[in-house]
């Protein structure tokens, strides 16, 4: 897909406020109202814009607690990656997984409440998943930087870095 600046200015605006009517994001950009909601329905459509959703503190649901987990698997096989991940989609305490180059396959971040409840997810959820011979747990002593909001610049747009 190909983000032109008008794109780019859509993507950049919505990032500090989602909630944003398209009234308000059309002038803000300074495109008609129409063309502004056939601008945000391609950039849907395309998959540039993922979703809309509220930004919520674990700590306010009393997830005080963040763990940094390494996982090593038996081999990285399409099976076993496939059977791996579709476990940690229902572990609901993991907020989110990637697979990694490098000494382990994938690293994980959790959300627990204190240590006993990361003992309850590394012994229910963790140990129990498909493959897995490896687990390292690190714990987060404090987040210094959360983005959920990539720094979009305009002549960022036209297939440019």
């Amino acid at each position: 897909m190909t983000l032109d600046k008008i794109d780019i200015a859509i993507l950049s605006t919505l990032q500090r406020d989602g909630r944003m009517s398209n009234a308000a994001l059309a002038e803000a950009i300074g495109l008609s109202q129409s063309a502004c909601s056939r601008r945000l329905d391609g950039l849907e459509k395309s998959g540039a814009i993922r979703g809309y959703h509220a930004q919520i503190s674990n700590e306010a649901l009393g997830h005080a607690m963040t763990a940094i987990v390494h996982i090593s698997l038996t081999g990285q096989f399409e099976r076993t990656l496939s059977d791996f991940e579709a476990a940690v989609k229902r572990c609901p305490n993991i907020l989110s997984c990637h697979l990694v180059s490098g000494e382990y396959d994938y690293v994980l971040r959790i959300a627990a409440r204190d240590l006993q409840d990361y003992e309850r997810i590394h012994k229910q959820w963790l140990s129990a998943m498909p493959h897995v011979t490896r687990i390292n747990s690190s714990f987060a002593l404090r987040e210094v930087v959360d983005r959920t909001a990539l720094g979009l610049r305009p002549d960022m747009g036209e297939g440019r870095p």
